[in-house]
């Protein structure tokens, strides 16, 4: 096969690396809020500090709904 403008000798070794590393730390920017009825812009707040890791809650911009949560693992 002949090697081409787009042919980078790296590409072979991110391909074998896990998917699983490359969202190991996903951040929400939006989520839908059901009182607004839209997807909105979320604050992230620390709710819990448990010995398992960080519990944080996410809220609604313009209402304060809770909109989610997340668990930081240590």
């Amino acid at each position: 096969m002949k090697k081409g403008s787009f042919d980078f000798p790296f590409a072979r070794s991110q391909a074998s690396t896990p998917r699983q590393a490359n969202f190991d730390q996903l951040e929400a920017t939006e989520l839908y809020c059901p009182q607004c009825g839209r997807s909105v812009q979320v604050r992230k707040s620390l709710l819990l500090v448990l010995p398992e890791g960080d519990k944080y809650e996410y809220r609604c911009q313009f209402c304060g709904t809770t909109v989610g949560d997340k668990m930081d693992h240590f």
